[in-house]
């Protein structure tokens, strides 16, 4: 998955961007206070990305 088509996921599902890091982005569901990271890869795999959103407590991407 496209690392803009995971973040446009997360943001439409209400997760805002909290910081930047150097090689990575934290995200916050605003709902849950659940925070998880983004790497700044152009490709991100399909488990991590279900990671991601597991930790954010949000559906993961596909469903």
């Amino acid at each position: 998955m496209k690392r803009r088509e995971l973040i446009r996921f997360l943001e439409a599902h209400g997760c805002v961007m909290l910081r930047e890091g150097r090689s990575h982005s934290v995200y916050l569901n605003e709902r849950t206070y659940k925070v998880s990271t983004v790497p700044r890869h152009a490709e991100i795999n399909d488990f991590l990305a279900r990671k991601i959103c597991r930790d954010l407590e949000i559906p993961p991407p596909g469903q």
